[in-house]
C-alpha cells in the first residue's frame, strides 16, 4: 500500500474537492444574483422631456409604469411633438433602468474575472 493511505480508502481524484467548493461557490453566486435581480424588478426611475412636460416611469423589468403629460403640451395641432416628448423620455428612463441594472449586476460579477459581465 502507498504512503499515507488506509485499507479499503480509495484515493481521491485530483481536484475533485476543488471542483465541488467551485460549484458550491457558483451556485451561491446564482442564488445572489436571483435576489439581485428580483430587487432591481422592484425598482423604478423616470426620465422627463420638454422640460418636465411629460414625465414616464420605467420599471427594472423596463417596463412603462406611467406616463405624465402635462396639459399644456397637448395640441392637437401639433400631435407629432407630443409623440417626440413621450418617446425621448421613455428611451431615456428605459436607458437609465439598464445602466442601474449592469451597475447593480457588476457588483456580483467584479471579482470573478469574467468578461462580458
Amino acid at each position: 500500500m502507498g504512503r499515507g493511505m488506509k485499507a479499503g480508502k480509495k484515493p481521491k481524484a485530483p481536484g475533485m474537492g476543488n471542483m465541488q467548493k467551485q460549484m458550491a461557490q457558483m451556485q451561491a453566486m446564482q442564488r445572489k444574483m436571483d435576489e439581485m435581480q428580483a430587487e432591481i424588478n422592484e425598482m423604478e426611475t423616470s426620465a422627463t422631456s420638454g422640460g418636465g412636460a411629460v414625465t414616464v416611469v420605467v420599471s427594472g423589468k423596463k417596463e412603462i409604469k406611467d406616463i405624465q403629460i402635462k396639459p399644456e403640451v397637448v395640441d392637437p395641432d401639433d400631435v407629432e411633438m407630443l409623440q417626440d416628448l413621450i418617446m425621448v423620455a421613455a428611451n431615456e428612463a428605459l436607458r437609465q433602468m439598464e445602466e442601474i441594472s449592469q451597475n447593480e449586476m457588476s457588483k456580483l460579477t467584479a471579482g470573478l474575472g469574467i468578461p462580458g459581465l
